[in-house]
């Protein structure tokens, strides 16, 4: 199979989010498996809402999840091939001149209703002759235009939705190009595909509607028409649409909020399909996992819990070699013995923080059973402390006690950690060292 060309062709009028990765990934992977190449495409024909600021947030996003495009251009730089393609359309007769106004075209769509008909646009426009055309120019009318749609059935093979079909007669002509001489997306992104070789459109199922007309468009303008894949589309958890207003599911605000680009990856990727959601190690095996065929026709719903839940297994199993910077830079220390026995506890890598401060800052520690903590204090095993001083002290602390489980060892961990909960006391004790332990059983501040 010819290596596949594919693009993700966000606008840059916001931060993109969950959903966004989804297609971004889906385009990437399915590349990147195939050693294909994976354009970025900025949708910047919008000059007044698009900002280079936004395009820089996206480009870092894309790099964050660990699929950098092979190319990038931007529509803004190419408006002279939507020009030349306009007037070869106008030229074919294709692209036609039309200048109702919005409430002119409100008040026909109301009157169709009215009458039983379909709402779609009727071709006045194609019955105005040079003289009418004039004299609503003199009025001080500006045309927008049309694309004037074969009255035929277009059928294709949707990688996810099987064989589909759109018949265009139940269709409006689209505009293309409206009153102020400005592009629509439709016919740049025909020219875009066109012109960078697009084999395959993967995107959101909410551009279905869009397919029959970009397939006439391909084919007025002498390009063969890519493979589609609509994927459905992510909803919150409470199943409402993504969009830019929510921060907080932007990939930006994914990534300030510490969790793992490979977690967001695997979530966007393989949530909505028949593939079980899990932790990967890799983009690699995570483009195995993708099947067109296997992702479902309902939206799926992006659950956070369920993100943060992936990312704690992820966090659980990394090696040290691959936090090591990361814990630098935040002050956290202890190598390889501090991380291995704190990662079960993490739900991100950021929350070895608060354990470091267990080990190495002044706690302070929450006693109730005094007389068990100074019992406990007398049995302290002596120096040197390894992992095996949790065991030797707990048996003979039991021995003297008769207490076991729970009711031993928990007001051990109060004292040691001022917490009721946390990593095996076994790997912390040696990190917290004799010297606090001591102190922090004496009811000191260590």
């Amino acid at each position: 199979m010819t290596p596949p060309i594919v693009r993700f062709a966000p606008s840059p009028t916001g931060l993109i989010h969950i959903g966004n990765a989804r297609t971004a990934l889906l385009n990437a992977l399915f590349a990147r498996r195939a050693g294909g190449t994976f354009i970025l495409r900025f949708d910047d024909t919008d000059v007044e809402r698009s900002t280079r600021a936004y395009a820089d947030v996206i480009e870092t996003d894309l790099a964050w999840l660990g699929i950098p495009p092979d190319r990038s251009v931007r529509q803004s730089d190419r408006f002279a091939l939507y020009d030349a393609a306009a007037e070869r359309l106008k030229a074919l007769g294709r692209l036609y001149a039309c200048y109702e106004t919005p409430d002119e075209l409100e008040r026909r769509r109301k009157r169709q209703l009215a009458r039983g008909l379909p709402p779609i646009y009727d071709r006045a426009a194609l019955s105005l002759t040079d003289a009418d055309k004039a004299r609503l120019e003199a009025e001080g009318r500006r045309p927008h235009w049309r694309f004037r749609l074969d009255h035929r059935t277009i059928a294709w093979s949707d990688l996810v939705r099987g064989e589909s079909h759109v018949d265009c007669a139940s269709l409006s002509d689209p505009v293309l190009v409206r009153a102020d001489g400005t592009y629509l997306y439709t016919l740049p992104s025909v020219v875009d595909d066109i012109d960078l070789g697009i084999t395959h459109v993967i995107r959101g199922e909410d551009h279905v509607t869009n397919t029959a007309v970009q397939i006439q468009l391909f084919e007025a303008l002498g390009g063969a028409a890519p493979v589609f894949a609509h994927h459905n589309l992510l909803t919150t958890a409470s199943g409402e649409g993504l969009s830019k207003r929510l921060g907080h599911l932007s990939l930006q605000g994914l990534r300030g909020a510490g969790l793992e680009s490979l977690a967001v990856a695997a979530l966007a990727v393989l949530v909505g399909s028949a593939e079980a959601v899990r932790p990967v190690t890799s983009l690699d095996e995570l483009a195995g996992l993708i099947d067109f065929a296997h992702i479902s026709r309902a939206p799926a719903r992006f659950d956070e819990g369920e993100l943060l839940n992936l990312n704690a297994r992820l966090v659980h199993v990394m090696p040290y070699a691959d936090v090591r910077d990361r814990l630098a830079l935040t002050g956290v220390g202890g190598g390889e013995a501090f991380w291995n026995v704190v990662r079960t506890n993490l739900t991100k890598v950021s929350d070895a923080a608060e354990w470091w401060t267990v080990v190495q800052e002044p706690v302070t520690p929450a006693i109730e059973d005094w007389a068990l903590i100074e019992q406990a204090a007398g049995l302290l095993p002596p120096e040197p402390w390894d992992a095996s001083t949790w065991k030797t002290w707990t048996d003979a602390l039991r021995a003297a006690t008769g207490l076991k489980g729970r009711v031993l060892f928990l007001p051990l961990r109060l004292a040691l950690t001022g917490r009721d909960h946390g990593p095996e006391l076994a790997g912390l004790l040696p990190l917290i060292g004799p010297a606090r332990a001591k102190a922090r059983l004496a009811g000191q501040t260590a």
